[in-house]
């Protein structure tokens, strides 16, 4: 668990693993903002269970466009995780397959070919799809049209993508609690979307993705992230 202090060096909330406060220096940063795509590295640094730091950006007040943000992300994005040596990591995809690497004994990857590159087509997947073509043609049609009218379209649009996608979904989790049978980085990236989808949108979800979701909901990675949301 952890508790949130404030940083006063810098102009964002600063949430820090308890054990921080040992004087552990050499950790993990997680910038991350609450509803966004960085719920699921969080989970996945939970998974994990090393000491790590959790800044929390605050998009409502446009903290990931000030310089002190930028000059980790110039990209104005979560999430960003600043590696013990400095250096910054960021997209979803590559942030989870790093931490998978980085940490093998926590089994976030399967260690066949087959079972890795199966692993990455649907990280893939969602990310690319449910997420960047769909829920945010649903959450962000202003960054498509300008036009009212259209804004609703793409809004639908985007509805109809998303749920489609996660009818694809569906079918691959049909006899397996998780995405490749055993939990990995996928299945943190399934959770945001439907993190999305029920507790953002009030949609529901296909039967198989929502036995999952409600599966994901009773690991205490999850229940750490939710803590945060502010959602049971």
């Amino acid at each position: 668990m952890y508790r949130s202090t404030i940083a006063p060096e810098s102009s964002f909330n600063y949430f820090v693993v308890s054990s921080n406060k040992l004087g552990i220096s050499d950790m993990t940063t997680l910038c991350y903002a609450k509803k966004t795509c960085s719920i699921g590295i969080h989970v996945l640094m939970e998974e994990i269970g090393a000491p790590y730091d959790l800044r929390i950006v605050d998009l409502s007040k446009g903290e990931q466009k000030t310089p002190e943000y930028k000059a980790i992300n110039p990209k104005g994005k979560v999430a960003a995780l600043v590696r013990h040596d400095g250096s910054v990591l960021t997209e979803f995809s590559a942030i989870a397959m790093w931490l998978s690497m980085t940490y093998p004994d926590k089994r976030l990857m399967p260690t066949d070919s087959e079972g890795i590159v199966r692993t990455i087509e649907m990280l893939d997947f969602i990310v690319g799809t449910v997420h960047m073509l769909s829920w945010r043609m649903w959450r962000r049609p202003d960054a498509y049209s300008d036009d009212p009218t259209g804004q609703e379209l793409l809004r639908t649009r985007g509805k109809t993508a998303m749920l489609n996608a996660l009818d694809l979904v569906d079918t691959h989790l049909i006899g397996k609690d998780y995405l490749m049978g055993d939990f990995s980085v996928a299945d943190a990236a399934l959770y945001y979307n439907e993190f999305w989808a029920v507790d953002v949108a009030g949609w529901n979800l296909p039967k198989n993705v929502q036995a999952h979701y409600e599966r994901m909901k009773t690991r205490p990675s999850v229940q750490s992230s939710r803590e945060i949301e502010g959602v049971t």
